[in-house]
């Protein structure tokens, strides 16, 4: 079955070496980028620059439409035959929006707080982005749902660095 991997920066060797994903997402500040790691093919490396901030004003380089347009869209051209690999700097905040924008697109509207809900059973540190979260609820025609969700979650456990999670893609979230 095709999953979603969430993962910190410590971890993606990891990741790689046990799951074998297809695909790879990178979100982290311009200044910390890293080169596409041994085992993922380039063109299935999404690179995103981008500051961990809820604010557009508190950062150099926040969130912004460009980035979730662009996330959407090497979500959507993944086949999930094998696994997608998503990390940030902790595998908390970045790394999560993005696997619940990925989640909420390929299981349609009205599933936004589901899904919210199982990021949340199988990510008890999970805290997503809610400047990605508000772009991508924009971006997907969803009036407010997605960031709903997200609220609906909580704060959750306090950690300085999630685990490799996995989220798979079935119906049963």
């Amino acid at each position: 079955m095709a999953a979603i991997f969430v993962t910190p920066l410590s971890q993606i060797e990891t990741a790689i070496t046990r799951y074998k994903p297809s695909h790879m997402m990178t979100l982290l500040s311009p200044g910390h980028m890293i080169e596409t790691p041994e085992g993922i093919p380039l063109g299935h490396h999404l690179r995103l620059g981008l500051n961990d901030v809820s604010s557009a004003a508190l950062a150099d380089d926040p969130p912004n439409r460009e980035h979730v347009e662009q996330l959407i869209r090497f979500g959507r051209e993944w086949n999930a035959k094998a696994p997608m690999l998503i990390h940030c700097w902790a595998g908390i905040s970045r790394s999560m929006a993005a696997a619940y924008i990925i989640l909420c697109d390929r299981f349609g509207p009205f599933r936004e707080k589901e899904i919210a809900k199982s990021l949340r059973a199988r990510a008890p540190h999970a805290r997503p982005n809610p400047l990605l979260v508000e772009h991508a609820d924009k971006a997907l025609g969803r009036d407010g749902r997605m960031i709903l969700g997200v609220e609906s979650m909580g704060r959750g456990t306090i950690v300085a660095e999630g685990e490799i999670v996995e989220l798979p893609l079935s119906d049963e979230l």
